[in-house]
């Protein structure tokens, strides 16, 4: 069977006793497309302004961008002036954006995942609310300062009212899911040719595909990553993801001409 590589977007974290800057992502990305779609994980640095973004289109079957506790700096929608408290990644943004937007124009299976959600918004031209627990009649969707706890991560937190229609619906077998909440930022404005598929009770967007998109698309408010190796409907979204990217490394495959052949 065929292994698609699947890139994985990364965050600039500082680490150790000198506070040198990594390129991180979570075992729990890593572990779902190696264990649960049967990938090879592809770490895509914060490079920012430098990173060539093309070239890990060319190489990669997928994209999976992840979740972070850091914000989508509000200038990359126009937004609000960043708050000095709230954490930011601007290297991040300046891969992961234009990233978002080239593997939906050309095709390559993408999967974002809370930030990864927010930032496939804002690249397409859709804007955020960077704190939604202020916003009248919506609740607190924030994570737990701590995060020791799994049970923390992977608790349902609250009800997802999905499109009994759309993807995800089928995916579930069922029209109301529940799920974890870890985030701050939600989608206000969409972008063109985003689709809702779930609503948290409160109103929050939980769930987005992309109209008329060539390729997989598909945007989750919450973390089925951390229970995806339990959880039927978080397996069943990893899955199809890859599904996708499988479908897409067959395809390329295929376009190789073996040197052998090129000679006659």
């Amino acid at each position: 069977m065929v292994r698609p590589l699947v890139g994985i977007s990364c965050c600039q974290k500082a680490f150790g006793a000198w506070n040198m800057i990594n390129h991180a992502a979570s075992d729990t990305y890593v572990r779902c497309v190696d264990v649960v779609m049967g990938g090879l994980p592809v770490l895509i640095p914060a490079l920012g302004d430098r990173c060539d973004v093309q070239a890990y289109l060319d190489l990669v079957d997928g994209v999976l961008l992840t979740g972070s506790r850091s914000n989508v700096e509000p200038a990359q929608y126009a937004g609000p002036d960043a708050e000095p408290a709230l954490p930011h990644d601007p290297a991040r943004d300046a891969v992961t954006l234009p990233l978002a937007r080239m593997a939906v124009a050309q095709g390559v299976p993408l999967l974002a995942i809370c930030r990864g959600m927010q930032e496939l918004n804002v690249a397409l031209g859709g804007t955020l609310d960077p704190r939604i627990q202020d916003l009248p009649g919506r609740f607190d969707h924030s994570s737990a300062s701590d995060q020791s706890n799994i049970l923390l991560r992977t608790a349902k937190a609250h009800t997802v009212a999905l499109d009994p229609g759309g993807v995800f619906a089928g995916m579930a077998g069922r029209s109301t899911v529940a799920v974890n909440s870890l985030h701050n930022q939600g989608l206000a404005r969409l972008a063109p040719g985003m689709i809702v598929e779930g609503r948290a009770p409160d109103g929050t967007i939980e769930a987005v595909r992309i109209d008329g998109a060539p390729g997989f698309v598909l945007g989750v408010q919450w973390h089925p990553e951390h229970d995806a190796e339990t959880d039927p409907f978080a397996r069943a979204l990893f899955t199809a993801f890859g599904d996708a990217c499988r479908a897409r490394a067959a395809r390329r495959a295929q376009r190789v001409v073996p040197l052998a052949d090129a000679a006659d």
